[in-house]
């Protein structure tokens, strides 16, 4: 699907999730929802991860069935199809509670 290979679009996904990271550290929920810039940026970099995830061949993602890609690629979905109804305090949960699981999982790829 992808010329890019998996582990350039493993270190796609790092990239972005280490972003995201940085983006929001230090920030609470009411700075992150306030905060255009930050959450334009934490969402485009979300959907970023997905479509890197949905870039992955799929005996690449057959082997790491632990990691949820569908649900990575489905938010991607939700945020692209869905831009005007985007929930910030869906993305916030995301990045503070799926986020940290989600990166251990993918460095240890």
């Amino acid at each position: 699907m992808s010329e890019r290979s998996a582990a350039l679009l493993i270190d796609d996904i790092l990239e972005a999730a280490s972003k995201i990271a940085s983006y929001t550290a230090g920030m609470t929920r009411e700075d992150f929802v306030s905060s255009g810039m930050a959450a334009d940026a934490v969402v485009r970099n979300l959907e970023i991860i997905g479509e890197a995830a949905n870039r992955l061949p799929k005996d690449f993602t057959d082997k790491h069935p632990k990691i949820e890609w569908r649900k990575v690629i489905g938010l991607r979905h939700r945020i692209v199809h869905d831009y005007f109804g985007v929930d910030l305090d869906i993305i916030w949960a995301v990045t503070r509670q799926d986020l940290p699981d989600f990166i251990s999982q993918i460095t240890t790829l």
